[in-house]
């Protein structure tokens, strides 16, 4: 029979995937969000900014930023249903569309911007129908560094910030960086020395700290609370007010910036599935395909209200991570926010003025947590060698942007959509390799030993030469690995033991199988009962014992006697 681990809430995580904490943690949890949100606005600020734009021009892409980023981080928590992961993860404005974005906006405007985003959404809910099936092309080590790159680029954005350094600031201060320490460690010290629930309202409570101390050293003035005074309660945004267009030749960038976005977020989904669930071994792929799908619908509405792409939010998983709440319910109360906030500009205005150290802190804060996620997936399976050179080679390249900008500055034109960011430079070079590396192994492997003590050491070096050239799950590995040895002490003890066992391991993506052929009587821990009580009332318990440890941990085992071979099969999900 299959062997199913049910999920299981991690001790650090105070309110589940489906739980339901009460109403004023889910408004409180979801300000939070939405501060650490904000963060994206950045971004439709810096692009109006280099195409030459006007503020009321910013103003709009912000608020139709927050009404499609609502309508997707809605999406993304539905369960189940055919689009949405089921998961707490907000969608933002992200890095990952900011090179091909300022591209379309040089070249024909917001209109152009729109449109070109439109088209990144129908290529990427295609690429979510796919994904299941290409789930070899992204295995952890791929997906895990993607999401450490990810968090790496946005610290050349989170440390000059913590630092006060912004365009009206060019070098450090000393208030900007008291407000952004003093903001930092009130996070840090609720998260690792509070008691209770403390713990939920971390960011929020060093936001307020760190407010209040912007407005006392005077890095906040007069000026900014009279732009919330003055901010109108109530307007709702003109949708599709600078049109659509469409150039072909922007099709590549937006398509790289398309595949960035959608394997970051694979790995933020499958942090999600990591940090919800105790026993997680594996990436569950129609979840994630059905967030891919999200994403897209969330870029559709981007691209038809006014907006630029978005996808999944490192940092608000970062978040939840932190805080240990990761309810769906937070994502519908975050969402519906999100939209009241696209109609009142008076509410919109708390987060346009947040200070800089403030901004800077959050994102060291939420950072720190995302870098360890990445690093997390990537090592949860065996790496060997070649796999190695995917992770090295591929975040050398990343790094390399903003290390050596003027390679790739000096880059052809036709190559310049490629290498726009090292987001998309790490994430094509993660592919390519693995692709390269993956040529010419074979995904069987056979193993003969003598039933015995030394046959243990024989399968266990075996296993994890083969776990490692696969790039398998180590858990899976180990599973296996114990039902072989456990199989060879069960025909050890026969009557007869066989002179040669026969061990045949086939490997995808998706199974690991293990083919055991010898000469004997069968061994099949099926036959036995299953509980401790029925184990021990067998007349030979110690075998009854051994046969049922063989095949506990396989999904299914089957017996079969062919040719005066019994043929042993043990299958394992991966």
């Amino acid at each position: 029979m299959p062997h199913t681990p049910q999920p299981h809430k991690p001790p650090n995580i105070i309110y589940g995937v489906d739980d339901l904490p009460s109403w004023r943690i889910c408004i409180l949890m979801g300000l939070q969000h939405i501060f650490v949100l904000s963060i994206g606005f950045v971004f439709p600020v810096i692009l109006i900014q280099e195409i030459g734009g006007s503020p009321e021009q910013g103003q709009y892409l912000i608020c139709m930023a927050m009404l499609a980023i609502g309508i997707g981080t809605m999406l993304q928590g539905i369960f189940p249903g055919p689009v949405g992961s089921g998961y707490l993860a907000p969608h933002l404005n992200g890095p990952a569309f900011v090179s091909a974005s300022l591209m379309a906006g040089k070249t024909g405007g917001l209109a152009l911007i729109f449109g070109m985003t439109m088209v990144c959404g129908l290529f990427e809910a295609a690429f979510s129908r796919l994904v299941r099936r290409l789930r070899a092309l992204f295995p952890a080590e791929v997906t895990g560094t993607v999401v450490l790159l990810v968090g790496i680029e946005v610290i050349p954005l989170g440390v000059p910030r913590f630092f006060g350094i912004d365009s009206s600031h060019p070098s450090p201060e000393l208030y900007p960086l008291l407000v952004g320490l003093a903001t930092l460690a009130v996070m840090v010290c609720l998260n690792v020395w509070s008691k209770g629930n403390l713990r939920l309202y971390s960011v929020i409570i060093g936001m307020v700290v760190g407010y209040s101390l912007s407005y006392a050293l005077g890095i906040m003035g007069i000026e900014d609370l009279r732009r919330i005074i003055e901010a109108p309660f109530f307007s709702v945004p003109e949708i599709g007010k600078y049109g659509w267009n469409f150039r072909l030749e922007l099709v590549v960038p937006f398509l790289a910036a398309m595949l960035s976005s959608a394997l970051k977020a694979m790995g933020d989904l499958t942090t999600c599935q990591k940090i919800n669930d105790q026993n997680w071994k594996r990436p569950e792929m129609k979840s994630i395909s059905n967030g891919i799908l999200a994403c897209a619908v969330g870029n559709l509405c981007c691209g038809f209200l006014g907006g630029m792409g978005q996808s999944t939010s490192s940092s608000n998983i970062g978040l939840s991570i932190a805080t240990g709440v990761t309810s769906r319910r937070i994502a519908y109360v975050t969402g519906a926010m999100l939209l009241g906030l696209a109609v009142m500009p008076k509410l919109a205005a708390v987060f346009v003025i947040m200070p800089t150290p403030i901004m800077g802190a959050i994102l060291v804060y939420v950072m720190s947590f995302m870098l360890l996620a990445g690093i997390s997936i990537m090592t949860a399976r065996l790496i060997d060698i070649p796999k190695t050179f995917v992770i090295g080679i591929s975040l050398i390249l990343g790094l390399s942007f903003d290390f050596a900008p003027r390679i790739y500055q000096a880059a052809p034109a036709w190559l310049s959509p490629l290498a726009c960011s090292g987001l998309t430079i790490g994430t094509i070079s993660a592919i390519v390799l693995n692709v390269i590396f993956r040529l010419g192994l074979s995904q069987k492997a056979v193993l003969e030993v003598e039933p015995g003590l030394q046959a243990y050491k024989q399968v266990a070096d075996f296993m994890h030469r083969q776990g490692a050239a696969w790039g398998a799950i180590k858990e899976v590995i180990r599973e296996a690995t114990f039902s072989m040895c456990k199989v060879l002490e069960a025909l050890s003890h026969q009557e007869k033991p066989p002179e040669k066992v026969a061990m045949e391991i086939s490997f995808d993506e998706f199974n690991l199988e293990v083919d055991i052929y010898y000469r004997g009587e069968p061994v099949d821990g099926a036959q036995f009962c299953l509980t401790p009580k029925g184990i021990a009332a067998h007349p030979e318990a110690n075998l009854a014992m051994t046969r049922y440890l063989s095949v506990k941990y396989a999904h299914y085992c089957a017996t079969q006697q062919v040719d005066e071979k019994i043929h042993l099969t043990l299958h394992f999900d991966h």
